[in-house]
């Protein structure tokens, strides 16, 4: 009852992450297009630094934004926060039920490091509460007068924290973390920066007092970098469904370079919101980036150029030629030895009530049938076995690409 129980609660939990994640990003989204979207009128009352006209729903929406505060606090007072709570709450409470609970399938790869759960545990642990602690250090050094070395730094930053995850982690728990530290970042700027210092200024108008401007700047800078990350996290938090971008050794650039495409997306979009202007250079740029992403995704240093399963010959019949291959036999005995106890119909794996996206790999059909996920799990990436735990050798997988070259045509047995 528990196995179901358990399954059932991920299942909720994920869901409400999705919903409240979709909420925080388009309120973010939202008021960064507002914000770069002021105008400057003459007329505008003191303290206005600019208004805007919007239509939605049928009615028409006049936004005006004070450089500080008004000089009278309104009755009601909307503020937006809880988006951003909510989705790291209930981040957190997956990355505990999956990568904690059951670190010994997700989070560890004894080739990279055997560590036990509790260690592996603590280092998450530490390191997302590490990444948070130099990140708003670098914020309050003198840096923060200076946007484009502090974002520069912080690039740097990143990139060698998700360096390090891949050393200690498997791919999977690495890119995670690398996203959850991220997403421990910008919430943590509401909570410990944003919203205290809008508080502060509540605070000074209703005593009235004259608000800090610095105050104002400084949660602006924040929520600015919040903006710059969006598109980053929500890649990094997607990659643990597609083993091409964690199960490789290049993982750590990959989220080097998803850093990249996301401030030059995001500079199109807020450049054309602030001024009118459309940087149509940013797209090619953009572009270019994620190639060199799908080719170090494809890169993985322990497949030999022998073995290599992209020059292929058509086959008119692949699931026939893989049947009949010289290296079916070794194959299958790989397969079954490796990847059964969990791809079984009733699973051997404590825990499990059906296989790994309802996908068994128990007979020699089974492995015919499946031998394109099987390429792109263990031969084209090394997702599979989940932190290599069955030991499945480099010379097996070797095995297994040679088996795949003799059947091979695109689109062999069934994909996902």
């Amino acid at each position: 009852m528990w196995t179901y129980l358990s399954e059932w609660l991920q299942f909720a939990v994920r869901w409400i992450h999705v919903i409240t994640a979709i909420a925080w990003v388009g309120s973010s989204f939202y008021f960064i297009a507002l914000d770069l979207g002021l105008r400057r009128r003459r007329e505008l009352p003191v303290g206005v630094a600019g208004e805007a006209w919007q239509v939605h729903g049928g009615g028409f929406y006049h936004m005006q934004k004070y450089t500080v505060a008004p000089e009278m606090m309104p009755d009601e007072l909307t503020w937006f926060k809880w988006e951003s709570y909510s989705t790291w709450l209930s981040g957190a409470a997956l990355l505990f039920l999956l990568y904690y609970v059951q670190a010994d399938l997700y989070l560890i790869d004894p080739e990279i490091a055997d560590l036990p759960v509790w260690g592996a545990s603590l280092i998450g642990i530490a390191g997302l509460g590490l990444g948070w602690v130099v990140y708003d250090l670098l914020c309050k050094s003198p840096l923060k007068n200076n946007d484009t070395a502090l974002l520069a730094i912080l690039f740097v930053y990143v990139v060698v924290s998700s360096y390090l995850f891949s050393q200690v982690f498997s791919g999977r728990g690495a890119m995670l973390h690398t996203g959850a530290l991220i997403a421990t970042i910008m919430t943590a700027n509401v909570f410990f920066t944003i919203i205290p210092n809008q508080k502060i200024v509540v605070a000074d108008l209703k005593a009235g007092r004259s608000p800090d401007p610095a105050l104002g700047k400084a949660a602006k800078q924040r929520s600015l970098h919040n903006n710059y990350l969006t598109l980053p996290v929500i890649f990094l938090m997607l990659s643990n469904h597609y083993p091409l971008a964690f199960a490789t050794e290049w993982n750590w650039a990959i989220a080097g370079l998803v850093l990249l495409i996301g401030a030059i997306v995001r500079h199109f979009f807020n450049t054309m919101h602030a001024t009118g202007e459309k940087l149509w250079w940013c797209w090619p740029l953009a572009g270019i980036c994620f190639i060199v992403v799908i080719t170090l995704s494809g890169a993985p240093g322990w497949r030999t150029a022998e073995a290599e399963t992209t020059q292929r010959e058509w086959r008119s019949d692949p699931q026939v030629a893989l049947a009949n291959s010289v290296h079916f036999e070794a194959a299958e005995a790989i397969v079954l030895s490796r990847c059964s106890m969990c791809h079984a119909r009733e699973p051997l794996w404590p825990g499990m009530i059906h296989p790994p996206k309802n996908i068994p790999l128990e007979t020699g059909s089974d492995v015919v049938h499946y031998a394109a996920l099987i390429e792109r799990q263990a031969v084209r990436s090394h997702a599979m076995p989940p932190g290599n735990i069955t030991g499945l050798e480099p010379s097996e997988r070797e095995i297994l690409a040679r088996w795949l070259a003799d059947g091979a045509a695109p689109g062999l047995g069934r994909g996902l």
